[in-house]
């Protein structure tokens, strides 16, 4: 890292500056020739002697790399579409540096004229469709169609108030079995309940019979009311039986009748409606295939509108025109027509040495300077790439490494150096990252 921080320094030396120094590299070179004897005795002399080290050797508080200014989002490269590949831009509305909207048109290609043509045909072809289905339809005797019409309808609305007596004598029924059943079962439950009286009376007047504390005639007396409450307990089952029958059978009635009122019903509804195409004297197949002709004739404008768009080439997001590959006339090549940016948020992607990227870390504060421009810009880190790559940033200085390994470190800038640099894409600067 001390490496890269003279680097620094000596990209920034000027030509006699660097001239004096290798003059001084030159001299030391010879005065260590002669001086050689007198060192190695010096060292043999210092091999007798504890070794010793200085005390303040400075501490490392940045790390330097090369690295270049690009949108925080990645660089768009616009073309035309795969079926017009090959084409020719005709028009070309937008010029370096131009800030587009998305959905803005950037070129139009050579095929618009062709495509806009095409989709004139096709619109005509479509109203040609729509005259010859409503020619189908027409022809049929307006009175007797209205006539017909109030047939249906009113077929449709005895439906409907059948369907809601129906419903409601459902209902009522429904009702009246649940109130009965209801009234019913409460007589069972107090019956039951005399009856275990009387059952629990009986036996205990055997008792006392058996005893002698009492006659005959008053044991068989008690004894008889529990065979009284039992039949009264049977008769009431079976009046509850009777009533769920009678009634559930009401009810089934009832629904059979709406079942069928709704089936006739919508027999006539439908032999009605049959009758009424009958009046109309119009074959569905004939206005199926008119139908089918206005269909396919939308079908073509449809796809008439979509070759059309093809023609021309728009952007896909907001941003700034940041190169421009073609001129109008010219035919596309790879390179496509522009290249787009979103140059609202500027970031620097510093490339730093493969043993220095464990000491950089997110958040940490960096400073970028270059030539083109005289003030430092202040960043922050925000991204610290995965991988390590071949160096893309190189340094103009001769005899200067072009083989190292990096890793990129995304570095956001603050948002005012941000719009400083918003027209330098790619401009090569050099960042040290506060440690």
């Amino acid at each position: 890292m001390l490496k890269n921080r003279w680097f620094k320094k000596y990209l920034d030396l000027k030509p006699r500056q660097l001239g004096y120094i290798i003059l001084a590299v030159a001299v030391a070179t010879t005065t260590g020739i002669f001086a050689f004897p007198s060192l190695q005795h010096t060292q043999t002399a210092r091999q007798n002697s504890p070794e010793t080290f200085p005390d303040n050797i400075p501490a490392v508080t940045t790390i330097t790399s090369l690295g270049r200014i690009a949108p925080q989002e990645k660089v768009t490269r616009l073309s035309a579409t795969i079926p017009f590949e090959g084409a020719r831009v005709e028009q070309l509305l937008v010029k370096k540096g131009d800030v587009v909207k998305a959905g803005q048109i950037i070129a139009i290609l050579d095929s618009r004229d062709r495509q806009l043509a095409a989709l004139k045909r096709d619109q005509e072809q479509v109203k040609v469709a729509q005259a010859r289905l409503e020619q189908v339809k027409a022809g049929a005797k307006t009175g007797a169609i209205k006539a017909q019409l109030k047939t249906i309808e009113r077929f449709k609305a005895e439906l409907r108030g059948q369907i809601v007596a129906q419903e409601a004598k459902i209902a009522n029924l429904q009702a009246r079995l649940q109130g009965e059943k209801q009234a019913q079962e409460a007589k069972i439950k107090g019956f039951k309940a005399q009856l275990k009286n009387a059952q629990t009376e009986c036996s205990r007047y055997e008792k006392l019979y058996r005893d002698g504390a009492v006659s005959a005639s008053e044991y068989d007396s008690r004894c008889l009311e529990e065979d009284t409450f039992r039949e009264q307990l049977n008769e009431a089952e079976a009046n509850l039986l009777r009533i769920i029958t009678t009634l559930s059978e009401e009810i089934n009635e009832a629904q059979a009748i709406l079942t069928r009122t709704v089936v006739t019903l919508q027999k006539q509804i439908i032999e009605a409606e049959a009758t009424l195409e009958e009046i109309a004297e119009v074959r569905p197949v004939d206005v199926q295939v008119a139908q089918a002709e206005v269909d396919k004739a939308m079908a073509m404008v449809k796809q008439a509108e979509a070759d059309l768009e093809l023609a021309y080439v728009r952007a896909p997001i907001n941003g700034r025109i940041l190169e421009v590959h073609i001129r109008p006339g010219e035919t596309i090549t790879n390179k496509g027509i522009v290249e787009l940016g979103q140059t609202e948020q500027m970031e620097v992607i510093a490339e730093i040495y493969k043993t220095d990227i464990g000491k950089v870390s997110l958040g940490q504060q960096a400073i970028i300077t270059s030539d083109a421009f005289p003030e430092q810009l202040q960043g922050t880190v925000t991204q610290i790439g995965l991988q390590v790559k071949q160096q893309n940033v190189f340094s103009n200085v001769p005899g200067a490494d072009v083989d190292r390994k990096v890793v990129e470190v995304n570095i956001s800038l603050e948002p005012e150096d941000s719009k400083r640099v918003e027209g330098l894409t790619h401009l090569q600067v050099q960042v040290a990252i506060q440690l």
